[in-house]
């Protein structure tokens, strides 16, 4: 039976709530923290039934939650489930997941929403909080009960990667959550603008032949339900925006006291639309990978803290959904097991400091879903990430644990990695030496 206190040694702590960054130890009895800080280190007042687990002067931050992920269940477990999802994501030193509501059936129903919080109890590694759909089937016609979802368990609304485009049913879901305090999460794509295309408008696009989704069609959708929003008094996350026009909206909404955050995902700032190359289907994405300038823009929000969250946008495809002519292939890009390494991409070219890094993938998304976790604090959940700040690797698609591989990251160097994921107090994922 494992022992209850742990005292984790020799670790650099990291709390971005608190701005803490200091060498030290923490120790958690069961599920929560007790104690962190330097002297803990030098303590010798602890019991024998104490485990001492040493991290060799790497960095010991919360668990990383990320607010968007597809985990495929139930519907299409071929392409993932939530065992196997909720593995990857501890290995990618994850230990809360947003599971999207785009399933099959979809997430639109209280008896969804506590199947799926069944199924995680049962099988997942990592904690896994269902998001419920904002229409029914996501068809963008008739709202769901959101009241009755939150009391289910759903800790926020979305209709996935589709955008809710008809504005009085969104000014009406803004409307009823604000009662509630819900959060709303929309995907920014005007739909008969980005209808038929399949990758970024532009000279790239036009060149392969490709139809194109233009980046006002993420501007314009955004900047209605901003004037929505203004109307409601709700709160908007504006899910992955990717054009530097979207983030001087977000910037102006927030001067302006709005309730509105914003996220991002690894690809659109690590990747451009050239990185579609000779029509790569692994880099079909939405929104799509836009040009240089607005890959560079994504950065300077999250630098200057614009962008609230970094999440994977984890969307896994089976191989023929990808083997197919790129105008008819599936979007998507798995990211769960790559999030922390291309995030930290940010902190070593010096675009980015660690701390505000860390604290979009930590503790502001906990604030926005009203989660405990997120922090470094004595009575916290022990939700926890040991993880290796500088030792360089390459990425391999042949030792994921996703089910799916359709990553266009293989082989690419990045840095750091999860070394050990701690859920509840228990260790879910401990990467093994190699050599």
């Amino acid at each position: 039976m494992a022992r209850r206190r742990k005292l984790y040694t020799n670790a650099r702590l990291l709390d971005p709530a608190t701005g803490l960054d200091v060498k030290g130890a923490l120790l958690t009895e069961g599920d929560r923290i007790v104690d962190l800080g330097p002297k803990l280190a030098t303590s010798s007042s602890f019991a024998g039934d104490t485990e001492i687990i040493d991290c060799q002067g790497h960095c010991l931050c919360p668990g990383l939650i990320d607010m968007h992920v597809w985990l495929r269940e139930p519907g299409a477990e071929h392409q993932e489930t939530i065992a196997t999802g909720a593995r990857a994501a501890a290995a990618g030193g994850i230990t809360s997941v947003v599971a999207m509501p785009n399933t099959d059936p979809v997430i639109d129903e209280v008896a969804l929403v506590e199947f799926i919080a069944r199924r995680a109890a049962d099988t997942a590694v990592v904690r896994v909080l269902p998001a419920a759909a904002v229409t029914r089937g996501t068809k963008g016609e008739e709202m769901t009960e959101l009241g009755l979802l939150a009391q289910a368990g759903a800790v926020a609304f979305t209709d996935g990667d589709r955008a809710i485009a008809n504005a009085r049913l969104m000014r009406r879901a803004l409307s009823y959550a604000s009662t509630f305090d819900l959060l709303l999460m929309q995907h920014c794509e005007e739909p008969s603008l980005a209808k038929g295309g399949v990758m970024n408008e532009g000279e790239v696009a036009a060149r392969l032949g490709l139809a194109g989704i233009p980046a006002i069609a993420e501007t314009i959708l955004l900047e209605r339900d901003i004037r929505l929003l203004e109307v409601t008094n709700g709160r908007l996350h504006a899910s992955h925006l990717s054009t530097r026009d979207s983030f001087d909206a977000v910037r102006r909404a927030k001067l302006r006291g709005l309730r509105i955050t914003a996220g991002a995902a690894p690809h659109n700032f690590s990747l451009n639309e050239y990185d579609v190359g000779d029509y790569r289907t692994f880099a079909k994405v939405k929104p799509p990978l836009r040009v240089e300038e607005d890959r560079k823009a994504v950065v300077d929000a999250i630098a200057d803290g614009t962008i609230d969250v970094i999440s994977s946008a984890h969307a896994p495809q089976d191989p023929e959904s990808k083997r197919l002519p790129f105008a008819q292939a599936e979007f998507g890009i798995i990211g769960l097991e790559t999030l922390l390494p291309l995030t930290l991409e940010l902190y070593h070219n010096g675009s980015v400091p660690l701390l505000k890094l860390l604290a979009c993938l930590t503790c502001n998304p906990a604030k926005l879903l009203k989660l405990e976790s997120g922090r470094l604090a004595p009575g916290a959940p022990a939700d926890l990430l040991v993880f290796d700040l500088d030792t360089p690797w390459r990425v391999d698609e042949k030792k994921f644990r996703s089910k799916a591989k359709n990553s266009p990251y293989d082989g690419r160097r990045v840095q750091g990695h999860a070394l050990r994921t701690v859920v509840g107090g228990e260790t879910v994922f401990q990467r093994k030496r190699e050599g």
